[in-house]
């Protein structure tokens, strides 16, 4: 049974017609689907969880602190980062521990998050004025991945999306896997002549790429916390802006290929990976590039990374 969120009227679904799940983490369709057919669902969650708070416009309406940045204040285990919005807010999200110290088990009201700011996030604590109300009023949210053995029963229903295949927030990647399966899923029903051929070609296709673009994910929220205060990590960085100025098609950064190239999340996950060692073995010993042996590396670089589709 499902409620229509035009008229709030409950509506009797059977399965005798395909049905296609974009209904979200929470879907609907998956519960119906499971009950049905187990789809080997589990849910992962972090053992971090994350409130939201606010900056408000400057009293002129500008933004108080640079518009055209992701801001983040790494602090090893949690961290804290701002977002602009159109309106010239920013959304303040901290992530936090559930246990230990400092963690939502330890910063439980207004006051003591205020006096976490107070000690971890000085520079931020004047932007948000109203961090005590907005602690207390905003429960923290969860942070979890959804991994499904099948997506969907023969032909008739298929999940696509967070119903299929949701993800922590930290690529910001959600929205866009969803936009690729809808492309994909289109392909595969014009492609084949019945459903269930059509959503099994779907899923084959779909599925690595969408575990590829969940564990990116879960990497990206390490790295955020933690590793852009490290000096071996910017080294890393350095080199690789380096290798891609001088081989564009071959060195292509990560972030490069997940958000503005058409590289599947899988050869990207196995890309980065590679380019990952390459930079560590590069940088290893070394505290600038001076010294970097750049036709060791060249000779590196065209072994080990085909010229990648896109790139230029």
């Amino acid at each position: 049974r499902f409620i229509d969120d035009r008229d709030d009227q409950p509506h009797d679904i059977h399965f005798n017609t395909p049905l296609i799940g974009a209904d979200g983490a929470g879907s609907a369709l998956r519960a119906a689907m499971n009950r049905k057919l187990p789809l080997g669902e589990r849910i992962e969650f972090l053992d971090h969880s994350y409130k939201e708070l606010e900056i408000p416009p400057a009293a002129d309406g500008s933004f108080q602190i640079e518009a055209n940045a992701l801001h983040i204040w790494p602090r090893g285990n949690y961290m804290c980062i701002a977002l602009p919005n159109d309106e010239g807010t920013f959304t303040v999200t901290l992530f936090l521990p559930n246990e230990g110290e400092p963690s939502f088990a330890t910063v439980r009201n207004g006051a003591e998050a205020e006096a976490l700011f107070q000690r971890d996030f000085a520079d931020a604590l004047p932007l948000i004025p109203d961090l005590r109300t907005d602690w207390e009023q905003h429960p923290p949210g969860l942070l979890g991945t959804l991994y499904l053995e099948r997506w969907h029963q023969r032909g008739k229903a298929v999940l696509i999306g967070d119903a299929a295949h949701a993800m922590v927030p930290f690529h910001g990647q959600g929205m866009n896997c969803a936009f690729e399966d809808c492309v994909v899923l289109a392909r595969c029903l014009a492609e084949h002549p019945g459903t269930e051929a059509a959503f099994a070609a779907f899923e084959a296709e779909r599925k690595p790429n969408a575990a590829a673009i969940q564990q990116m994910a879960l990497d990206n929220y390490l790295e955020m916390r933690d590793r852009v205060a490290d000096p071996g990590y910017l080294l890393q960085r350095e080199l690789e802006q380096a290798l891609q100025a001088r081989w564009p098609t071959r060195f292509v950064p990560h972030y490069t290929m997940v958000t503005f190239l058409h590289t599947p999340y899988a050869v990207a996950l196995e890309r980065t990976r590679l380019q990952q060692t390459i930079l560590a073995d590069a940088t290893a010993g070394h505290d600038s590039l001076d010294n970097i042996d750049w036709a060791a590396l060249e000779q590196v670089v065209h072994d080990r990374l085909p010229v990648l589709e896109g790139a230029h």
